[in-house]
């Protein structure tokens, strides 16, 4: 039986309209992501949202938008609706748990932190460790933004405790994690979205 109600986010919740085309695209493959259906209609002029159906998303646009526009906007709505479903916030533990798969996964184990935690007095910077001591700190104010945002930080604080500086063998490293240029690009946004203080690029953390 089809749920009455769906979870899902918008641009703007007004002049919703009705669907008239359609497109259907698949998840590049051991991605675990659901197939993405944008479907385009001419009554919406301005607003776009997007929701779960089943195991696909699907993401309302304007008919009229362009092909550039469609892959930005659902970029964006998948990044608003993977924020609305990480609410959950990862304790310590976890997240310690977290940072040991992903050593596992890009740097073959090697990044061993004898902590991962959370702090709540890092508001100029996303991520900080130690090295000396092995000891990693999140700021809290990733919490509840996508995981692979959260996946970066830590990936590049564990390429930290294998590389110190951030000179070329960083950069190698950090490469491995194939989201690094979205990740980086969602904290920008953050950023400028909350007029924050300006914070250093990437490679100044």
């Amino acid at each position: 039986m089809r749920n009455r109600y769906r979870r899902g986010v918008s641009a703007d919740p007004l002049n919703r309209g009705k669907p008239q085309r359609s497109t259907t695209s698949e998840p590049p493959s051991g991605s675990g992501a659901s197939a993405i259906e944008v479907r385009r209609s001419t009554r919406r002029r301005r607003t776009v949202s997007a929701y779960r159906e089943g195991d696909r998303t699907v993401v309302l646009i304007p008919a009229r938008m362009s092909e550039a526009e469609e892959q930005r906007w659902v970029g964006v709505m998948l990044d608003k609706l993977a924020a609305q479903e990480n609410k959950r916030v990862l304790g310590d533990a976890e997240l310690s748990e977290r940072a040991a798969r992903l050593s596992d996964q890009y740097f073959d184990g090697l990044a061993r932190p004898s902590s991962v935690r959370w702090v709540t007095n890092q508001n100029t910077r996303w991520g900080s460790c130690t090295p000396a001591e092995g000891s990693i700190r999140l700021s809290h104010r990733l919490q509840g933004m996508p995981e692979y945002v959260v996946d970066y930080v830590l990936v590049h604080e564990l390429a930290h405790l294998l590389v110190p500086g951030h000179g070329p063998r960083f950069w190698q490293l950090l490469d491995a994690y194939p989201r690094t240029e979205r990740a980086r690009g969602y904290l920008e946004g953050v950023v400028a979205a909350d007029r924050l203080p300006h914070l250093p690029a990437a490679h100044d953390e």
